[in-house]
């Protein structure tokens, strides 16, 4: 680390600890060669995650717009702000940890409803209704009928 007092490129660290999110390790440095203190900042480097739209538009992964369409399915419902940043921190960890950096938005959209259907049925058809474009009354009924026999399935066992 280059010292910003004199540029001399060695130092070595008096102190470090993570700061109050746990985000970022704060290290104290002391130049090896003027012995003046100054303070680095360690951050995970990220790869940033390229979203397909379906009109072929691309545009950068944005967890704010995601939190906020699982927060219009999940509304009135008994599912907590934390569950649903769960679902958010989940799936931007999913899409970090591919060794891809673009996914259709398709993609995307069936890992929330994925989440949506082990935590609230309500939630997930709301969501699905708006990502799957449901045409008429029989496609929205056919993917109740598909949360229907799921659920009779588990119970039998």
């Amino acid at each position: 680390m280059k010292c910003p007092n004199c540029g001399y490129t060695e130092s070595k660290v008096t102190d470090s600890r993570p700061t109050d999110e746990y985000t970022t390790i704060r290290r104290r440095r002391e130049c090896l060669s003027c012995q003046r203190r100054f303070t680095t900042y360690e951050i995970i480097d990220t790869i940033p995650i390229t979203v397909v739209k379906k009109n072929g538009k691309k545009e950068l992964f944005d967890r704010n717009k995601l939190l906020t369409g699982i927060m219009k399915a999940c509304d009135k419902r008994s599912v907590t702000r934390e569950q649903m940043e769960g679902i958010v921190s989940d799936i931007e960890s999913e899409l970090q940890n591919a060794l891809c950096t673009e996914f259709q938005s398709k993609h995307i959209g069936v890992l929330v409803m994925d989440r949506l259907k082990e935590l609230d049925e309500v939630a997930y058809v709301r969501f699905a209704s708006v990502h799957r474009e449901f045409k008429d009354l029989q496609s929205f009924m056919q993917a109740l009928e598909e949360i229907a026999r799921n659920k009779t399935d588990t119970s039998e066992q």
